[in-house]
C-alpha cells in the first residue's frame, strides 16, 4: 500500500494493473522495490552539465531533493536536460543558441514527463535561460511543481598588486568585470598580465553569475512567483547547507501532490505582478521582460512586456545590486534575501498576499514568519529607496510601436534622456569591431539590428559590445538600441527588445546613419525624428529581411516558429489553445 491513491495520477499508466507488467519489469531492472513502483513518480529534472560553473553543482543538489521525495513517500526519477550558458556563448555565434535553448528546455522536460507519466516535478536550474525554461515546463504541464535554483557563485577578489588597477582591487568581482576588463585592455589601460590575473580569480566557485544578472533575477522571480520555497534562491552554490533546501523541496512537492496544488494554481496574474515587482525593486535583468510573458503564456495568461513595464514604472528601486549598484547575490542572502525584500514591498501595499506558494502557504503567511528587517545597506527601507521608480523601464514610440526596455538602475535621472545621431550596424559583430576600433563618436546612438528572435536568429545578447563601451569609458557618452537583448550584466544606457524587430519590417530596419534618435526613460519614449510619411516611404523601399546562413537545423526551426518579442518570443500557441491538461490524462 502507498500513502497516495494513484487511480487519478498519470503514473497509473505505467505502474498499475496486469497490462503494465512489462513496464514494471523495467523498474525492477533499475533496482526499484514494489513499494517504490506503486508510489507516485516524481520527476527530478536538472540542467547539470560541464559547460559552466552555474550548472556543475546541480547533480549533487538533486540527490538531496530525491532524499526529500523519498522521505515523503514518493519515488524520484532523475533526468537531465540541456543548457546553453550565456557567459560561454557570449560574443560569438554561440549566443544565437541561448534563447532558443529556453524553448528546448521546456520542450524536453515536457516530453520526458509525458513520455514516462510522472506525477509531479522538482526542477533544478542554474543558468539564465534554464530558469524560465524549467518554470515554463512546470506551468505547461500543470503538475504539482517546486523549482530550486542551483545558487550563485561566490564573489571574486583581485590580487592586491600594483599591476591591477585600484578599482578592481577594491570591489567584489563578477564575470561582468571580466567583460569590462577586455574593454580596458583594448584601451591600453590594462596589461596582458593584469588581465590574466583577473581571469583566474573573478569566478572562484561553482554557481551562477553573482550580480543581479538574468540568473539571479529569475531566481528571485521563482520565489516571488511562488514556484520556489521562500529564501531557497539566495544561498551560494558551494554552501552544502543548500542541501536542506533541496530536501525541503522534495518534501514540499509531495505536499502539493497530496493537496492537488498545481503550477497554475501558483502562477496567476497576481503572482506574475509580484514577480515583476521584485525584478523592479532589485534592478533586475531586462530579460525578465521576455521571460515573465513566456511563463504567463504557458498558463494562458496575457501578461506582456507593457504589463511588466507598467509595474516597473511605479515600483521603488531599493536593493543595491550589481550591475547598477554595489553588491552581489551573497550579500543579498546575508541581508535576509528575497523574503526581506518582499516584506518591504508589502509595507507599501505592493504585494498580493493571497497567492499560494510552493509550501502550500500563501505569500502573506510566509512573510508573517520573517522577522528580519531591511539592513539599510544592501536592502534599503522602501520609505527611503535608491530611486522612486523601478530599475527597469518600458519604452514606446514610432521606433518601437510594440515596445522596448531599458535598465536604468544606477543611471542618474539627468542621464536618462539621450538624443543623438544613429550609427547603424547590421549585426553585433560589425558593431563590436567598430567599438574595438573606436570607429564611433561620443553622443551617437549605436543601432544594432537584425538580432531579433527571428532575424538573428536567436535574439543574441550584446554584453561584449556594451562591456567594451564601458571599459573604454564611453558607457555614459553613447547610447545603444537593438532588436536583440542585453545581458543582465549590461550597464549603460542600452535599449533592447525593440519591436517589431527588423526581420518583421519594424522601424529599426528603416533607420539610416545620422537619423536623430531620442531615448527618454523618464517619459517612456523611443522615437526617431522622421514623419510617418517618411517611414512609409522607407518601408516601401525596404528590400526585406536580411538572409541568414541558418537555413536548416534547430535555429531555422526556431526562426520559423518564434513570435513577437513583447509576447515573450514563444514558439507555440500556449495554454489558451490546449485541449487537455497533462495532469488529467
Amino acid at each position: 500500500m502507498t500513502k497516495f491513491d494513484k487511480s487519478k495520477l498519470p503514473s497509473r499508466y505505467v505502474t498499475e494493473g496486469p497490462a503494465r507488467a512489462p513496464h514494471r519489469s523495467y523498474y525492477y531492472a533499475m533496482g526499484m522495490t514494489e513499494e517504490e513502483i506503486h508510489q507516485p513518480l516524481v520527476g527530478v529534472a536538472t540542467c547539470w552539465n560541464e559547460a559552466a560553473p552555474c550548472n556543475i553543482a546541480l547533480a549533487r543538489q538533486a540527490q538531496a531533493v530525491k532524499g526529500g521525495v523519498k522521505e515523503a513517500h514518493g519515488t524520484p526519477r532523475e533526468f537531465t536536460t540541456i543548457t546553453v550558458t550565456d557567459g560561454i556563448a557570449m560574443g560569438h555565434e554561440g549566443m544565437r543558441s541561448s534563447l532558443a535553448s529556453r524553448e528546448a528546455i521546456a520542450d524536453t522536460v515536457e516530453l520526458t514527463m509525458r513520455g514516462h507519466c510522472y506525477d509531479a516535478l522538482v526542477g533544478l536550474a542554474g543558468c539564465d535561460k534554464s530558469l524560465p525554461g524549467m518554470m515554463m515546463a512546470m506551468v505547461r504541464l500543470n503538475v504539482p511543481s517546486v523549482f530550486i535554483y542551483g545558487g550563485s557563485i561566490l564573489p571574486g577578489k583581485a590580487p592586491q598588486v600594483d599591476e591591477i588597477p585600484e578599482d578592481f582591487r577594491t570591489r567584489d568581482l563578477t564575470v561582468q568585470d571580466m567583460f569590462e576588463a577586455v574593454g580596458r585592455h583594448q584601451n591600453k589601460e590594462l596589461s596582458d598580465k593584469a588581465l590574466e590575473m583577473l581571469e583566474r580569480v573573478a569566478c572562484p566557485s561553482a554557481g551562477a553569475c553573482g550580480g543581479q544578472f538574468t540568473a539571479n533575477t529569475m531566481a528571485c522571480v521563482s520565489e516571488a512567483i511562488g514556484l520556489a520555497l521562500m529564501n531557497s534562491s539566495g544561498m551560494p552554490a558551494p554552501y552544502e547547507s543548500r542541501d536542506q533546501y533541496g530536501e525541503a523541496s522534495g518534501h514540499a512537492v509531495m505536499n502539493l501532490l497530496d493537496r492537488n496544488i498545481r503550477a497554475r494554481d501558483v502562477v496567476t496574474p497576481e503572482s506574475l505582478e509580484n514577480a515583476a515587482r521584485v525584478v523592479a525593486c532589485t534592478g533586475g535583468s531586462t530579460n525578465a521582460g521576455l521571460h515573465l510573458p513566456a511563463i504567463a503564456h504557458e498558463a494562458g495568461i496575457e501578461f506582456y512586456l507593457e504589463d511588466v513595464c507598467d509595474i516597473f514604472r511605479d515600483t521603488p528601486y531599493f536593493v543595491d545590486l550589481k550591475p547598477g549598484g554595489q553588491f552581489v547575490a551573497k550579500d543579498l542572502f546575508d541581508a535576509g534575501g528575497i523574503p526581506v525584500v518582499m516584506k518591504e514591498l508589502r509595507k507599501a501595499g505592493l504585494i498580493h498576499e493571497d497567492c499560494v506558494t510552493a509550501s502550500g502557504n500563501s505569500i502573506g503567511e510566509e512573510l508573517d514568519r520573517i522577522d528580519r528587517e531591511a539592513d539599510g545597506r544592501v536592502i534599503h527601507p522602501i520609505e527611503t529607496p535608491i530611486t522612486k521608480t523601478g530599475g527597469v523601464v518600458g519604452l514606446k514610440g514610432n521606433l518601437a510601436p510594440e515596445g522596448a526596455i531599458v535598465k536604468v538602475a544606477g543611471i542618474a535621472a539627468e542621464n536618462q534622456v539621450f538624443t543623438g545621431p544613429a550609427r547603424v550596424f547590421e549585426c553585433e559583430e560589425d558593431a563590436f569591431a567598430a567599438v574595438k576600433a573606436r570607429e564611433y563618436e561620443e553622443g551617437e546612438v549605436i543601432v544594432i539590428r537584425n538580432e531579433g528572435p527571428a532575424g538573428g536568429p536567436g535574439m543574441r545578447e550584446m554584453l561584449a559590445t556594451t562591456a567594451a563601451l564601458s571599459g573604454q569609458g564611453m558607457g555614459k557618452k553613447v547610447a545603444l538600441i537593438t532588436d536583440g537583448r542585453f545581458s543582465g550584466a549590461t550597464r549603460g544606457f542600452c535599449v533592447g527588445h525593440v519591436g517589431p524587430e527588423a526581420a518583421h519590417g519594424g522601424a529599426i530596419a528603416l533607420l539610416r546613419n545620422g537619423d536623430s534618435v531620442t531615448i527618454d526613460a523618464i517619459k517612456g519614449e523611443l522615437s526617431v525624428d522622421l514623419s510617418g510619411d517618411e517611414l512609409e516611404r522607407r518601408k516601401a523601399d525596404w528590400p526585406g529581411a536580411r538572409e541568414t546562413t541558418y537555413s536548416s537545423g534547430a535555429l531555422w526551426k526556431y526562426a520559423q516558429l518564434v513570435g513577437a518579442t513583447y509576447k515573450g518570443a514563444v514558439t507555440h500557441p500556449g495554454a489558451k489553445a490546449e485541449r487537455h491538461v497533462y495532469m488529467d490524462i
